[in-house]
């Protein structure tokens, strides 16, 4: 199927051009989080969906296939309109879309983007665009959920590591490409969780970043074994597998990880990695990186801490707390934001520094979240009728939390962060929302080290 921007759409979007008042030419709507899980949103992805979606022109054929669709659908469809549009503006979408710069973080209950109808013949193209532009809600939750949990990583590493800054862009790899449900899901996902951190083992994440936010590497990874890798030499073979592993990949200053409970956790600690592997670690200059896969997360890493400090030593920080020497733990199987926090908490009150310990996260990093997660929604606020500008708004008397907004909108920066309020000419000179996409062509561009420096700042 070749992708048609007109059919990617609610199908009753297809009839809404006949229900509004008669005289109506203009539109303009504003997205915000109402709320959720999260006090604050990390605003990101929507220079994706421009480049991949907004930035095509719509033809012809696009318009035909539409009406042909519709007319069997059972729905009205506007094909006068749409063939204006491919036709008369030339396949320009006549649309403006201001938005905050992405990366920023912005406390929820506030506008985010807005968009407005340029050709009073299209007013309705904002209702339209609705389905597509609100997607944008999937990569700004995921880099949401991603800087929450980067915020409670370091601040364990404030209180145990000598070197919180360095140590925390790889504290947190996403594992999660196996988990979504799509090929694009992971692409924006994994790029959005790498807003916040620097290591990924989801590819289209990284290929993403690099393409659609002009960066020459988003992230890495290392080399790392599975159970198949393992288990292929037979349970008398584990031995000899984890030996391959530490010949083919550990060369001083590198990182190789290893997953070690495929049999019995404990005795691949103390008989093999903390004996007969051993001086084999320690020569080979590596760092081995140990990953227990099974059992309670938040007991078995401090366990897993303890063995290893008792066969491969471990230094004191400037912090008071134990940096294990060679070998260090990743846990990616029950890792989410609250077993994270538990883990900390538990192998800071081993004496363990933060410093040991990397986190990897699958599903519950880029699926396990929807729009109702932080409650993302487009709302319209303002209609142009007879020339008149109309304010409007929903005010559900069943349902307080969904009242919107009214009128034209800016988003200020005041001592306490940012606030919402009406556009007039003197908040719009102090305006945080400025134009990306207009007419069809993208207005400005932001780096990916841009969106991170922000979403750090």
């Amino acid at each position: 199927m070749n992708y048609n921007l007109i059919l990617d759409v609610d199908s009753y979007k297809a009839s809404h051009w006949l229900q509004y008042p008669p005289q109506t030419t203009g539109m303009y709507s504003y997205l915000e989080s109402r709320g959720g899980k999260s006090p604050a949103t990390v605003f990101f992805g929507l220079q994706y969906i421009l480049k991949q979606y907004l930035s095509q022109p719509v033809t012809p054929w696009m318009v035909e296939e539409a009406e042909t669709f519709f007319s069997a659908h059972g729905v009205p469809f506007n094909a006068a309109g749409w063939h204006y549009i491919a036709h008369d503006l030339k396949g320009r979408l006549p649309l403006r879309i201001c938005a905050v710069p992405e990366g920023t973080v912005v406390p929820v209950q506030n506008v985010l983007m807005t968009m407005e109808s340029t050709d009073p013949q299209t007013f309705w193209i904002i209702s339209w665009l609705e389905t597509l532009l609100l997607r944008v809600w999937y990569p700004t939750t995921v880099a949401t959920q991603s800087w929450q949990i980067k915020q409670q990583i370091y601040n364990y590493l404030e209180k145990t590591s000598d070197d919180p800054a360095g140590e925390i862009g790889f504290k947190l790899h996403d594992f999660g490409a196996r988990g979504v449900s799509s090929c694009e899901s992971a692409g924006l996902g994994g790029m959005a969780h790498l807003v916040n951190f620097c290591g990924s083992d989801t590819v289209q994440g990284v290929l993403y970043a690099n393409h659609y936010y002009n960066h020459p590497m988003a992230a890495y990874s290392i080399p790392a074994a599975e159970h198949s890798t393992i288990t292929a030499w037979q349970r008398q073979g584990e031995e000899q597998a984890y030996r391959n592993m530490l010949h083919q990949f550990a060369k001083p200053g590198s990182l190789v990880a290893v997953v070690s409970d495929s049999y019995d956790l404990w005795s691949a600690i103390d008989h093999l990695w903390g004996d007969r592997l051993r001086q084999a670690v320690i020569d080979s200059g590596a760092t081995v990186v140990i990953r227990p896969d099974s059992g309670n997360p938040v007991e078995i890493v401090g366990k897993v801490l303890q063995r290893l400090d008792y066969h491969f030593g471990s230094t004191v920080n400037t912090k008071g707390y134990k940096v294990l020497q060679h070998v260090r733990v990743i846990q990616g199987d029950g890792v989410n934001e609250h077993s994270i926090g538990e883990i900390l908490q538990a192998i800071a009150a081993l004496g363990f520094s933060a410093t040991n310990v990397a986190f990897g996260m699958g599903g519950a990093l880029l699926q396990k979240l929807n729009r109702d997660t932080q409650k993302f929604a487009i709302k319209c606020s303002e209609v142009t009728v007879a020339g008149e500008a109309i304010a409007v708004y929903k005010d559900p008397i069943t349902d307080p939390g969904k009242k919107s907004k009214a009128g034209r909108l800016a988003l200020i920066k005041t001592p306490t962060g940012y606030q919402t309020v009406p556009a007039t000419t003197e908040s719009l000179q102090h305006n945080q929302l400025g134009t990306v996409y207009e007419n069809g062509v993208i207005q400005q561009e932001t780096t990916f080290e841009q969106v991170r420096q922000r979403a750090w700042s």
